[in-house]
């Protein structure tokens, strides 16, 4: 039985690690000003502000792991942002003018923001650095 080698899988540097940090943590900061200015002063629902600008809250909840660069708030936070990916197509789709407008910001700080942080996981999972964690694959 012979088995083909594997190429070595190249370690990301640090400053590839440091851009993706930065575009999820400055993604993440940008859904949180957005959130609270669209449902405050923008475009709110009912005039002079709606309650539904808490929903920047759960955003502050990842942001000091995420700026510690933990790869376990990255992980969580990639199934919480989901949810204003949601929202913002919802609302893209479904509201008028400039309400629109924003809803397309949030989707796009959104998709940033997940593509930034499964990347970051990617370059950092255990199985790069620690090759004893690689499943082997047996040949039937």
């Amino acid at each position: 039985m012979t088995t083909t080698p594997t190429a070595p899988t190249a370690l990301p540097t640090q400053a590839h690690l440091n851009r993706l940090r930065w575009m999820a943590v400055a993604s993440c900061i940008g859904l949180i000003v957005l959130s609270l200015a669209w449902e405050r002063w923008l475009a709110p629902l009912r005039p002079g502000g709606s309650w539904l600008m808490l929903k920047a809250f759960p955003l502050l909840l990842p942001l000091p792991g995420l700026l510690k660069g933990r790869r376990y708030a990255y992980q969580w936070s990639s199934l919480l942002i989901l949810i204003y990916l949601c929202e913002g197509l919802v609302r893209a789709t479904s509201d008028t003018g400039f309400s629109q407008t924003l809803a397309w910001l949030e989707t796009l700080l959104a998709t940033v923001f997940f593509i930034s942080v499964l990347a970051f996981c990617y370059a950092t999972r255990p199985s790069l650095t620690n090759p004893e964690l690689k499943r082997s694959r047996k040949k039937r």
